[in-house]
C-alpha cells in the first residue's frame, strides 16, 4: 500500500507493511517523500475479511472497506453514512459491477458513481473516493482534477500497484495545485481481477486481447510482447493472491505460457515474501476464512491441451446462456418482441425491447439450477410458476371467502383472529412479488435459450459431439448432419466438424478431408480455423485430444413429461431430454492426478514451484506428499463455463475440498473461433513453441 496523507509540512509516503526510508530527490515531490510503518490496505483487508469464505466475499469486503475511507466497514450500522462521490475507469467498473448493486452502493454512501474520463462537474463540498488503474492517461486526468478543485478531497486507490515515478507525478500536481491537504489517502488495492461467482474468476474485460488466446498464439509475436502479455497475467495473479492471503505451491506444464505465467509468478511471490518488513503475505493475513489449514496449489495449465471443450455445444443452463446469447459479467442482455403476436399483413415489424437481467447470488433459482441440465431447467421454472399461482390464488380465495375482495391491507390487518391465516398470506406478498419476478425473468432467459436450441437443433450437436469426444459409435454420418440445410449455422457445422479433427486420433485422408471441406464451404462456413486446427494439431505435442472426454444418455421418451403439459410456458417438443453422465474434462482430470497425489504420465513432468523456499529450484518432484484440500485451477490462454461446470460437479464429490476457477479471458465458442480464425497460419506451432523456448532461457 501507498499512502499520502497531509501532515504540517507536506506530504508522506508510506509504503508497503513496515518501514522504509526512502532517499531524498532533487524534485520537490521527493523532498518530502518519507518512509513510515503502516499496514498495507490488502494486509488490512485480508484481516477483516478473516471470516469470508470465497473469494467473491473477500474481494467485495475489500472493496466496501475502500468505500468506507479504508476503514473497515460494519454491518447493520445505526450511523448516516459519509455521502460521497465514486469515480473509477473502465477496468473499475468491471470490477466492481458483479460484486456489489447500485443500492449497496447507495447504503455505502455513494451518491453519484462516474467514469474518471467523462465530463464531470465540480462538487467541492464532497470527498471523492477513486478506483483506477495506474496508467498514465488516468493519472494525467487525476491531476487534472486535482487543478482544477474539483472535489473537498482525494481518496486514491488504484487497482493495481502505482510506480514510484507515478506517485511522484500526483504529488506534484498536489503541490502546483496547493491541494496538498485535500489528497487524504493514497492506496494500492491489489484488486486487479474480476470475480463472477464464489469460485470462479477472470482477469480482465477490458483490453483483453492483450492476454487472449490469439495473443499468445500467434507466431509473429516479439519477445517483447510476449513479456507484456505475461507481466500482465502475473500482475493480476499475484493481486489474486494478496487477496485471499494465502501463497500457493504452483504446478505447472512444461513449454507452455503457463510454464512462463509459473516462472515470473514465483519470482514475485519469492521477492514479496523476501522483504519481510513490507510483504503482503504476513502471519496475520494468513491463515484466514477458507484457506486456513493448507497452502493452496495452483495448477497452471495452457488452453492448448485442450481446444476441443471450448468448441462444444453445451447443455448445462449456464454454459448454454453464455454460448447463445449475450451474457457478459454475471449480466444477459435480451432482445424482446413488442406487440401483438399476429400482426395484420403488411404491418410494421416488431419492434425489438432490449432489456438487461443480472444473474446473480442473490436469485436463488440462478444459483440452484445453473448447472443443470436445460430441460431440467424449463421443467422447474413451470413448477415455480405453478407454485407462485396456488399462493396468489389462496389470497385471493381467503379475501373473497370474507367478503374483502379489493380491500386494503389496512382494512384486513386490523380484523380479528379468525383472519390470521388471510394475514399471514397477505404479510407474504413482497416475498411472492421477488418470487413472481424471478420466475418472469427466468420465463425470458430460458425461452430465448430454447428458441436457439430448436432453431439450430443444439441437442443433437450436443449429443453427437459427446459421443465423437467419448470415442462412442456414432449413429449418423458426420457429412450428413454438415450438409443438412435445417441442422444449425455455419458456425454450428464448423464447431462440431473442428471437434471431429481434433478428437479423431487418425486424421481424416486428403480425399476425407476435401469432400469435407466441400460440404462446410457449401453450407456457408469460414475454413480458416480448419487451417489453424490443422497446423495446430500437426506440429504441436499435444495434438491428439484425451481419450474420454464424457458422455451422455438419452431417456427413451427423447420428450419431456411434466413441461409438455397444457398452459407450460415452454414448448419443448421435438427437443431430446438428454442426461448429463459426469466424466472428467482434461483440465479437471489434470487437476485431479496433482491435488490428489497421483502418479499420472499425463502429469509426472510438471514442473513445481514453492515461493515459501529460499532457494527455488527446477523440480518436478513435489516435496508435500500429502494430498491438497484447496486448489486453483488458472487456464492460461481463455477458459469457459463448461470447464468450470465440470470442476464444480468434480468436487461435489470431495467432501471438505474447494476449488477455484480462474482463467485470462472468459469466451463462448464465437469469440474463440473468432480468435483462431485471424492467427497467422504460416508455421503456426513452431513459432508459438519456438517463440516461449527463447523466453524460458532467458527466464530461468
Amino acid at each position: 500500500m501507498h499512502a499520502l496523507w497531509p501532515r504540517p509540512s507536506g506530504l508522506c509516503f508510506r509504503g508497503g507493511k513496515g518501514s522504509h526510508v526512502i532517499p531524498s530527490l532533487s524534485s520537490p515531490a521527493g523532498q518530502w517523500l518519507v518512509g513510515a510503518k503502516m499496514a498495507s490496505a490488502a494486509a488490512a483487508t485480508a484481516a477483516a475479511a478473516a471470516v469470508a469464505a470465497s473469494i467473491r466475499e473477500r474481494q467485495t469486503v475489500a472493496l466496501k472497506r475502500m468505500l468506507n475511507f479504508n476503514v473497515p466497514h460494519i454491518k447493520n450500522s445505526t450511523g448516516e453514512p459519509v455521502w460521497k462521490v465514486l469515480i473509477y475507469d473502465r477496468f473499475g467498473q468491471d470490477i466492481i459491477s458483479p460484486l456489489l448493486s447500485v443500492k449497496e452502493l447507495r447504503d455505502m454512501g455513494i451518491t453519484l458513481h462516474l467514469l474518471l474520463h467523462s465530463d464531470r462537474d465540480p462538487i467541492p463540498d464532497v470527498p471523492a473516493v477513486y478506483f483506477v488503474m495506474p496508467t498514465e492517461e488516468n493519472i494525467d486526468r487525476m491531476c487534472q482534477d486535482l487543478r482544477n478543485q474539483l472535489y473537498e478531497s482525494y481518496y486514491l486507490n488504484f487497482i493495481s500497484a502505482i510506480s514510484r515515478s507515478k506517485l511522484e507525478d500526483i504529488a506534484n500536481a498536489a503541490l502546483a495545485a496547493s491541494a496538498v491537504t485535500q489528497v487524504a489517502k493514497v492506496f494500492d488495492q491489489y484488486l486487479n481481477f474480476i470475480t463472477l461467482e464464489d469460485d470462479m474468476f477472470v482477469l480482465c474485460n477490458q483490453n483483453k486481447e492483450l492476454v487472449s488466446y490469439r495473443a499468445i498464439n500467434r507466431p509473429d509475436i516479439t519477445d517483447t510482447e510476449m513479456e507484456t502479455v505475461m507481466d500482465t497475467i502475473v500482475d493480476s495473479l499475484f493481486c489474486f493472491f494478496v487477496t485471499l492471503g494465502a501463497v500457493p505451491i504452483i504446478r505447472c506444464s512444461r513449454g507452455t505460457a503457463a510454464e512462463m505465467v509459473a516462472v515470473k509468478l514465483d519470482k514475485k511471490l519469492r521477492e514479496n515474501l523476501r522483504d519481510a518488513r513490507n510483504s503482503l503475505f504476513t502471519g496475520d493475513t494468513l491463515g484466514a476464512g477458507q484457506f486456513s489449514f493448507q497452502r493452496p496449489l495452483l495448477v497452471l495449465v495452457d488452453r492448448n491441451i485442450d481446444l476441443a471443450t471450448p468448441l462444444h455445444h453445451t447443455w448445462t443452463y449456464q454454459a448454454l446462456v453464455h454460448d447463445v446469447l449475450d451474457f457478459h459479467l454475471n449480466r444477459v442482455n435480451l432482445e424482446e418482441s413488442s406487440g401483438v403476436e399476429n400482426s395484420p399483413a403488411g404491418a410494421r415489424p416488431k419492434r425489438k425491447n432490449k432489456k438487461s437481467y443480472d444473474l446473480t447470488p442473490v436469485d436463488k433459482f440462478w444459483q440452484k439450477h445453473k448447472g443443470s441440465p436445460f430441460p431440467e431447467v424449463a421443467e422447474s421454472v413451470q413448477q415455480e410458476l405453478e407454485s407462485y399461482r396456488a399462493q396468489e390464488d389462496e389470497v385471493k380465495r381467503l379475501k373473497s371467502i370474507m367478503g374483502l375482495e379489493g380491500e386494503d391491507e389496512g382494512a384486513i390487518s386490523m380484523l380479528s383472529d379468525n383472519t390470521a391465516k388471510l394475514t399471514s398470506a397477505v404479510s407474504s406478498l413482497p416475498e411472492l412479488l421477488e418470487k413472481k419476478r424471478l420466475i418472469d425473468l427466468h420465463t425470458n432467459v430460458a425461452t430465448a435459450v430454447l428458441e436457439h436450441i430448436k432453431a439450430r437443433k443444439l441437442d443433437v450437436y450436443f449429443e453427437y459431439e459427446e459421443k465423437i469426444m467419448s470415442k462412442t459409435t456414432l449413429d449418423k454420418s458426420l457429412l450428413d448432419i454438415i450438409s443438412d440445410p435445417d441442422a444449425g449455422t455455419p458456425e454450428d457445422k464448423m464447431r462440431l466438424f473442428l471437434i471431429y479433427y481434433i478428437s479423431t486420433q487418425q486424421a481424416p485422408s486428403e480425399a476425407d478431408l476435401e469432400q469435407y471441406k466441400k460440404a462446410l464451404t457449401d453450407a456457408g462456413c469460414n475454413l480458416n480455423p480448419l487451417q489453424y486446427i490443422k497446423q495446430w494439431k500437426a506440429f504441436t505435442k499435444m495434438a491428439s485430444a484425451p481419450a474420454s472426454y464424457g458422455s451422455t444418455t438419452t431417456k427413451p421418451m427423447g420428450l419431456l413429461s411434466r413441461v409438455m403439459n397444457t398452459g407450460s410456458q415452454f414448448v419443448m417438443e421435438g427437443v431430446k431430454n438428454l442426461v448429463l453422465k459426469q466424466q472428467n474434462l482434461p483440465v479437471t482430470r489434470i487437476l485431479d492426478n496433482l491435488m490428489e497425489m497421483k502418479s499420472n504420465p499425463e502429469t509426472d513432468d510438471y514442473r513445481y514451484f514453492d515461493p515459501k523456499m529460499l532457494r527455488g529450484n527446477d523440480s518436478s518432484v513435489p516435496r508435500n506428499k500429502n494430498p491438497f484440500q484447496e486448489a486453483i485451477v488458472f487456464v492460461v490462454g481463455g477458459g469457459n463455463y463448461i470447464e468450470y461446470q465440470n470442476l464444480v460437479d468434480y468436487i461435489k464429490g470431495k467432501q471438505g475440498k474447494h476449488i477455484l476457477y480462474g482463467c485470462s479471458e472468459l469466451f463462448n465458442a464465437t469469440q474463440f473461433i473468432k480468435q483462431v480464425k485471424y492467427i497467422p497460419l504460416l508455421f503456426v506451432a513452431i513459432g508459438i513453441f519456438q517463440k516461449r523456448e527463447r523466453k524460458f532461457l532467458l527466464l530461468t
